[in-house]
């Protein structure tokens, strides 16, 4: 099951007969509330699939470092205790509470899911999964949709440089096979459709490096987005999908 799935619809899957989730044993935890046992649904922090400084020069090192170390690690442990609160109300038949928590699942378990499928959509610009060549299947796709390269391009910045505040680019591909733009706000995750690549475009992901000048950051990420995986993607891969217990 896929986190994406629980949002707003918190968890009644997991439970089942006396409430005991049927989910990975580890790293999962027992606990008891009003004598049902509830096995508790624990995420971790996906590892980088390169080194801290390996996207140097266009991402630091030290973003990086931030950004998903202190950043990232923040969403999954905020978003553990609150899947562990809404389990515990939900066992004590408390809606109220549940209602409460919405919030917080959706923030957090969105920032969860959407860095983890960034982390694998960027990778050092010396590699050859940086060049579209890696992706000929989905550059075909992309010609078809937007006219060339050079228009996906121009269209990709144009979206990302037009996001107010804080929130995140995507090309994904549609439930109909197509492809589009689209974007979404502070951390919510994509819903409809596949995600295909994806571009942070909070504050913490840049301002280290590039201050306010998100145009030279976006120019940066163009340069370390992994078509490798954009590929695998496209043709149906998942790539950095968040799972219960992962």
């Amino acid at each position: 099951m896929q986190l994406g799935n629980i949002l707003f619809v918190q968890l009644p899957a997991l439970f089942s007969g006396n409430l005991t989730a049927s989910v990975p044993s580890s790293p999962n935890a027992s606990v008891s509330v009003a004598n049902t046992t509830i096995t508790m649904t624990t995420y971790s922090l996906p590892p980088l699939p390169y080194a801290n400084d390996a996207l140097e020069p266009h991402i630091s090192g030290q973003i990086m470092m931030l950004h998903h170390d202190k950043h990232h690690q923040a969403y999954v442990t905020n978003l553990n205790a609150a899947v562990k609160s809404q389990q515990q109300a939900q066992a004590n038949g408390d809606i109220k509470a549940q209602i409460a928590l919405q919030q917080a699942i959706k923030f957090h378990g969105g920032g969860h899911i959407n860095h983890s499928l960034f982390w694998p959509s960027l990778c050092p610009a010396s590699s050859s999964s940086a060049s579209p060549d890696a992706a000929p299947e989905l550059t075909a796709a992309i010609c078809k949709n937007f006219g060339s390269m050079d228009a996906f391009k121009a269209e990709l910045k144009a979206l990302l440089l037009g996001i107010q505040g804080s929130g995140w680019g995507w090309l994904v591909k549609t439930q109909k096979g197509g492809l589009i733009l689209e974007t979404t706000r502070d951390q919510d995750p994509v819903t409809k459709g596949e995600v295909v690549m994806g571009v942070d475009m909070w504050e913490h992901a840049y301002y280290l490096q590039y201050w306010n000048d998100k145009a030279a950051y976006v120019e940066g990420v163009w340069k370390v987005l992994n078509w490798e995986v954009a590929e695998k993607r496209w043709k149906g891969e998942k790539v950095g999908s968040v799972t219960i217990g992962a």
